[in-house]
């Protein structure tokens, strides 16, 4: 028994430490930009075990060098009660539990923009038992340490938008060879569309799939609120 809690101690004081450094990071980019996240470096590893000169095409701008056309489309796409919600959308965890028990597979995830945010700077793309936990609390740190503005700026400029490319400015020039700041409404309902599978659009621009969805987020964008 002595030996149990031994252990346990080890992990609860591991389990303090890890979150603790995790708020740390959280605090910091009040303030500071993220120079890159747990999902870019995976991914520039996994370009240089081809050629080990790769590079990720990224390059941060500011929330205001953000066309709203692009931060409308993102939540009309990925999050439409952004601003409302405290990280979760229990409505929409909800009708995505639905979805898939219906169809017998994973189909619809139901994850806010907060939620993905969480798993892009700090988790692996494994999927473990734990991760959902993971993701979660480190869901309420941001919620708690950040306003929705500064939420919904990080989350713009480190999710993956094509091979290599990451956040809005590098998807602009990738995509129309133009800036984040200029993109139409009809270019960023595609961008938008292009985030739940960004390597495989990047390479089928002209999906049927693609040209559907572009259509329906653009048509929502008009209802979507950005902070």
């Amino acid at each position: 028994m002595r030996w149990f809690l031994k252990i346990g101690a080890v992990v609860l004081t591991a389990l303090f430490l890890y979150y603790l450094w995790i708020f740390g990071h959280i605090v910091y980019w009040r303030h500071a930009n993220p120079s890159s996240s747990s999902f870019m470096d995976a991914q520039l590893s996994r370009l240089q075990e081809d050629d080990p000169d790769a590079e990720l095409r990224h390059r941060w701008v500011a929330y205001d060098r953000i066309s709203g056309n692009l931060k409308r489309a993102v939540i009309a796409a990925e999050d439409a009660k952004f601003v409302d919600h405290e990280g979760f959308d229990w409505e929409g965890i909800e009708v995505a539990f639905e979805k898939n028990l219906k169809q017998g597979r994973i189909v619809a995830g139901g994850s806010t923009i907060s939620q993905q945010l969480a798993k892009n700077l700090f988790l692996s793309s494994k999927k473990t038992p734990w991760r959902k936990i993971d993701e979660a609390f480190i869901t309420v740190m941001l919620e708690a340490v950040l306003d929705k503005r500064r939420i919904l700026e990080i989350y713009l400029n480190v999710i993956e938008w094509g091979d290599g490319v990451f956040g809005a400015e590098a998807a602009a020039r990738h995509y129309y060879r133009t800036s984040a700041a200029r993109l139409s409404s009809g270019q960023a309902a595609k961008l938008a569309a292009m985030v739940p599978n960004p390597r495989y659009y990047d390479s089928h621009r002209n999906a049927q799939g693609l040209a559907r969805k572009t259509r329906i987020i653009q048509r929502r964008m008009s209802q979507a609120l950005a902070p």
